[in-house]
């Protein structure tokens, strides 16, 4: 029997750079905006119509610290993970909650961005295959 599924897939626009920070137990953690935009056509005006919203995203660990190395505000990224709703309590006592989406998969769609990355890394490579 299947207990749930979490699962989201958003492809979208960074809204700004990536905030990187330190959990307690020194864990990386990083979050960013990512911006996702429906148009459609008003059946009643004609009138093309469009609502963007935005998504919190947080990472941890080793796509924490990719995340922070290559995406940059605007370019564009498809998203995989799970929604998850954190409460906290504010100093006045107000409690809080935000909902985000933990991603496990992350791909940057920017094809310029993309060539630029790997032009980079095949740099630091040797042309030379000694065999």
């Amino acid at each position: 029997m299947v207990r749930g599924v979490n699962k989201v897939i958003i492809i979208g626009n960074l809204g700004k750079d990536p905030e990187i920070r330190y959990s307690a137990n020194g864990n990386t953690v990083c979050n960013f905006r990512i911006a996702t935009t429906d148009i459609w056509r008003d059946k009643q005006s004609g009138q093309t119509k469009e609502r963007t919203e935005w998504h919190t995203i947080v990472v941890f660990n080793k796509l924490a610290s990719i995340v922070q190395q290559y995406l940059k505000k605007g370019l564009r990224v498809y998203i995989e993970g799970r929604l998850q709703t954190r409460k906290w309590q504010e100093k006045n006592g107000l409690e809080r909650y935000i909902t985000e989406i933990v991603a496990s998969e992350l791909q940057i769609i920017d094809f310029k961005v993309v060539s630029k990355i790997v032009k980079k890394n095949n740099d630091k490579f040797d042309d030379v295959i000694p065999f």
